[in-house]
Formats: C-alpha cells, sequence, structure tokens
C-alpha cells in the first residue's frame, strides 16, 4: 500500500445530530493478489496517534483511555483473505479487524478502482472499500447521556478507505530536490 497515496477515514454522529469526520493518516500494508483473486489476502496497520479529526482538543481526547487508548492500543491492523465477487467490479473482503485489544470479524465492500502506470515506472491499482463498525463491540464505549436523552457519540461508525496499492515491494519517492524518482524499501 503506498501510504501517501491511501486515506482511511471515519464518519461518526454527534449529539445525534451533526456528523464529525476524521482520517488516520499513518496507514501501510501489504496486498498480496493471487493467481486465483479469490485467494488474495490483505494485512493492514494503522498508527492511532495519527488520528486528525481537525480538532486537536479532540483528537487528544479520542486518542486518550476515555476511547481509543492509543497509548496501550498504539496500532489497529486488519487481515482479510475471505475475497469473494459481489459484481462486475464489487468485491466483499472478510477479514479480522484487531482494535483496542479487541479481535473482531468485519467484512469490508470492496470496489476496484482500476490499474495503470505511474510517472515512476511502476504499476498501481486503487480500491475503495468500506464498512460500518460499532465502536461497543471493540470495548470502545465512551459516552454520555445529554438532559435531552440524546447521547453524544453516536455507536456506529463508518469507514472508507481509498487504498492506492504499487506492484513490488518497494515503494517510489520523489527526490524533491531533483524532481527525479527514487526507490526506497517498504
Amino acid at each position: 500500500m503506498d501510504p501517501a497515496h491511501s486515506v482511511v477515514g471515519f464518519t461518526v454522529r454527534h449529539l445525534g445530530l451533526a456528523n464529525i469526520r476524521g482520517r488516520f493518516s499513518e496507514v501501510g500494508g501489504r496486498i498480496e493478489i493471487a493467481e486465483q483473486v479469490e485467494r488474495s489476502s490483505v494485512h493492514a496497520t494503522i498508527a492511532i496517534a495519527s488520528l486528525d479529526t481537525g480538532n486537536a482538543l479532540r483528537d487528544a481526547h479520542v486518542r486518550s483511555a476515555d476511547f481509543l487508548d492509543a497509548e496501550r492500543f498504539p496500532t489497529m491492523e486488519f487481515r482479510g483473505s475471505g475475497l469473494s465477487q459481489a459484481s462486475e467490479n464489487a468485491w466483499v473482503l472478510d477479514g479480522q479487524l484487531s482494535l483496542h485489544g479487541e479481535v473482531r470479524g468485519v467484512r469490508l465492500e470492496v470496489a476496484y478502482q482500476g490499474v495503470g502506470g505511474d510517472p515512476f515506472g511502476g504499476t498501481r491499482a486503487a480500491f475503495k472499500a468500506t464498512t460500518t463498525l460499532n465502536r461497543d463491540d471493540f470495548g470502545v464505549s465512551y459516552n454520555q447521556i445529554l438532559r435531552a436523552g440524546a447521547v453524544l457519540i453516536g455507536s456506529e461508525v463508518r469507514v472508507e478507505l481509498d487504498i492506492e496499492a504499487v506492484q513490488g515491494t518497494t515503494l517510489p519517492e520523489l527526490d524533491v530536490d531533483s524532481g527525479e524518482s527514487v526507490s526506497a524499501a517498504l
């Protein structure tokens, strides 16, 4: 996976009224495309401390022991290997998500976005995946009931992944000074 061109985003309801969006900026992993595509696999790691909702106070609270507890659980991991085709460009990937000390089955709806060359002479493929998680399933249960009876934060978290992958074992990097591509190991 190319971390510079991949996004792991999420949406959660706030006060039962609005959606709060955020992302994790540090994501990495490998996608192994098997000759028989259904036997392909994915292993992704996301740094909890890289959470960004655009509000430093909120981000610190979500990283705290009240929510994701980034100090005790610095990463979340997804391992998927049950790929099945749903339609021409739509797939379902079943896997296991390890988050906050809990491991649960997760089903990603995956759309293949295409494959093509990049400016560095490499080959890239793009995928979009979505799922909805219940944060309570992972022991992330902090909440407050407000006087009006509404909860502060919704339990459902919508996850959207835009993943760009590079064929091979290294990622191309641009040498900013010369404008030429150089290669760096993952």
